[in-house]
């Protein structure tokens, strides 16, 4: 089909989708607006099948400084700390829309993991996020919440954009570890495909060889990787300082949605009054499961860990001791300096 470069340029409903290495070519998608909000995260898996798409060299699209901006920040999390429920919390039209998990940045820590160098990974990476960051309407800002894999870009994200601001969110550590423990074997096993990852990425905590390693429990992996990411936003907050970056736990988050969302809209520079907020609160995003749509509050996930945590109390409590042994012998704070609340 005709490719429109000038509406590639200006239409935010004409979503970066991919990246296609052997051709340095982009994907895009016609994603509206109102799909972006059905979906749970915009990638292969939970994007409708059938949306009309269309690649295109990079070199024949619109250099950065031509594609319009909004404001643009951003949410990382380490995984299981309702960063969904927020994000969804700021798909305000008119004020600010959210796009969770673009499969765009997982294509480029995929890329980076298979070899290619940092600098071609940069700036793939440049030019994805002023496609991202084209607004959807007038005055409305971006807010990217990456998948957690994409935490070894982060650093890079927030250089590249310093007008960008970050919200680190994660969950205490026995809360994420209790997560782990009722996926049972799914999520025991995708805490060994996130530590290699990481290990790919270089950001492991510690230098346990091949045989350590594989002599940790799923817990202990689960525990690890946890902890690389903490000290990853630990470095982040040190760096880019509390007018760059703001962290937050999952559990301070469900006990006072309220003030989060007064303190995340200053942060994030956004004009959130207090009728917007009880609307947020009382709509869907704070009152449905981000994953299946039911009805779901706080209580029934305080429910969800009580009843897990009865079965696998003894495991956590012995990973997390042997997890903050390890933290103070590197000297990695479990609290997060730079709290939004």
């Amino acid at each position: 089909m005709p490719i429109d470069t000038d509406d590639i340029e200006r239409n935010a409903g004409l979503l970066l989708h991919r990246y296609e290495e052997e051709t340095d070519s982009f994907q895009f998608l016609s994603v509206p607006r109102s799909i972006h909000s059905d979906c749970t995260f915009i990638t292969e898996e939970h994007l409708p099948k059938g949306l009309e798409q269309i690649s295109i060299s990079r070199g024949q699209l619109p250099s950065i400084p031509k594609i319009p901006q909004a404001p643009l920040n951003y949410i990382f999390h380490s995984a299981y700390c309702c960063s969904t429920m927020l994000a969804r919390g700021f798909e305000l039209e008119g004020l600010a829309m959210s796009l969770k998990e673009p499969q765009i940045l997982n294509d480029m820590i995929g890329w980076k993991r298979r070899g290619a160098q940092p600098r071609d990974v940069a700036a793939v990476t440049d030019h994805a996020l002023a496609f991202l960051a084209r607004p959807f309407a007038e005055s409305e800002a971006i807010i990217i919440k990456p998948s957690n894999i994409v935490n070894p870009l982060a650093m890079v994200m927030l250089a590249m954009r310093p007008e960008a601001k970050a919200l680190l969110l994660h969950a205490p550590l026995e809360n994420y570890l209790n997560s782990i423990a009722r996926k049972k074997m799914w999520g025991r096993l995708w805490v060994r495909e996130l530590l290699v990852g990481r290990i790919k990425d270089q950001l492991v905590v510690g230098d346990m060889n091949v045989e350590e390693l594989l002599g940790l429990s799923d817990l202990q992996i689960a525990a690890l990787g946890w902890l690389s990411d903490h000290r990853l936003f630990e470095m982040l907050a040190s760096k880019f300082g509390a007018d760059r970056v703001r962290t937050l736990d999952s559990e301070t988050f469900l006990a006072d949605k309220k003030s989060v969302m007064q303190k995340l809209s200053d942060h994030f520079d956004i004009p959130l009054d207090n009728d917007r907020i009880e609307n947020v609160l009382e709509g869907p995003a704070f009152t449905t499961n981000s994953k299946t749509g039911e009805s779901f509050s706080a209580d029934d996930r305080r429910k969800i860990q009580r009843d897990s945590a009865a079965l696998h109390s003894e495991e956590i409590e012995m990973v997390a001791k042997w997890a903050k042994e390890l933290a103070a012998s590197y000297n990695i704070s479990m609290k997060l300096q730079l709290s939004l609340v």
